[in-house]
């Protein structure tokens, strides 16, 4: 049986009852959209932040989108970000109307490296977006700083990070808005697409609902502003309500994975994941390190191992976004990076039979290189 990156049937064979029986209380409740279960959710994941709003969306990267346009952000503006992150992170900044520029990330973490901002910062500079990337969060004090210093509106992309926490703080608290995916292999993840919204700031919640419904807001029959239809399904929402009640448990069973990758392979040549400071990681994927990766992934094939990249293509290298003018070395370590990381497989479920069987294979290639 090949050995995948992310596998749900085990997930889905233990939460069969419950996830079935979320799609029979919507489908039995006479609300298929927008209804009870999208307003339950929305309440319950804003409390489990401890913040005072969250709107549901259709995916991660409208979440993103509107949380742009709803703090102001449109054409002619620059937003601050990193090339080391999925596609969305940036095509969300586009889709809003805005620019999107690139700092470079720490070698380390992979995450952003917050002392290239203030450098990156011009007259058209709106907003800063930092990605809590692999299951961690960006160093967000001095990012704050900056920020505030500079009057820019700060937004977290958590799409990667749900329940991570930043010196006691949880990933989606730390900025004026925070975007969330449920795509179904986050740690939290529907059975299907899903997104968020998450703010204490009522105009940005007000903008947001309004945004994700057409631009209306009294009446579905009158425009207040041009927007877009963005809801989150009521399906979805109701089986997020269920999951986001394990979602602690996800978390533990992911940090019990990665301890055992550490038992496993501390004394191999992979670089493995490192917890910056104040961090507690919640390994949404679980990214290793080498120079010969790719002669690696060929070799586990052998072992029906299939591995996955995250990322091999920096956003900035992409023919999507050539406009930009991003030169090759232009952001180095991003760039050593999409030739050297890989993930190994990381799921609540993940048989620990399975997670040896990748362990053992690995020492096996990388004592053969």
């Amino acid at each position: 049986m090949t050995t995948l990156v992310w596998d749900y049937s085990r997930e889905y064979e233990s939460e069969r009852k419950d996830i079935l029986d979320a799609v029979e209380t919507v489908f039995s409740s006479g609300r298929l959209v927008l209804g009870p279960s999208v307003s339950s959710f929305e309440a319950e994941f804003a409390g489990y932040h401890g913040v005072s709003h969250c709107v549901g969306v259709d995916n991660g990267t409208n979440a993103i989108r509107l949380a742009l346009q709803a703090v102001g952000v449109g054409a002619g503006d620059e937003v601050i970000t990193v090339s080391n992150t999925a596609a969305p992170t940036v095509l969300a900044i586009d889709a809003a109307g805005a620019t999107p520029v690139f700092v470079d990330v720490h070698p380390d973490t992979y995450l952003m490296d917050v002392d290239q901002v203030v450098a990156a910062i011009t007259p058209r500079t709106k907003c800063l977006l930092p990605v809590h990337l692999y299951g961690q969060c960006v160093d967000m004090a001095p990012l704050r700083a900056i920020a505030d210093e500079h009057g820019l509106v700060l937004l977290e992309d958590c799409a990667q990070a749900h329940g991570a926490l930043h010196h006691g703080k949880i990933a989606g608290s730390m900025g004026a808005a925070a975007a969330f995916s449920f795509y179904p292999t986050k740690v939290l993840g529907a059975y299907g697409d899903g997104g968020a919204t998450i703010t204490n700031d009522p105009t940005i919640d007000a903008n947001l609902r309004r945004h994700r419904y057409y631009g209306m807001e009294k009446t579905y029959y009158v425009v207040e502003t041009p927007g877009h239809n963005c809801r989150l399904d009521e399906v979805q929402a109701e089986i997020l309500r269920r999951k986001l009640g394990r979602l602690d448990q996800y978390v533990a069973g992911r940090q019990a994975i990665a301890a055992r990758y550490v038992e496993g392979l501390a004394d191999t040549d992979l670089v493995l994941p490192v917890t910056a400071p104040g961090n507690t990681h919640v390994y949404y994927v679980y990214v290793v390190r080498h120079p010969r990766r790719d002669d690696i992934m060929e070799a586990l094939k052998a072992y029906d191992i299939q591995l996955n990249i995250s990322y091999p293509w920096p956003v900035h290298t992409m023919t999507g976004f050539a406009h930009l003018g991003y030169e090759k070395g232009s952001l180095p370590v991003t760039e050593r990076l999409a030739g050297e990381i890989f993930s190994l497989p990381m799921y609540p479920s993940l048989p620990e039979e399975t997670q040896q069987h990748v362990i053992t294979s690995l020492r096996e290639v990388l004592a053969a290189l």
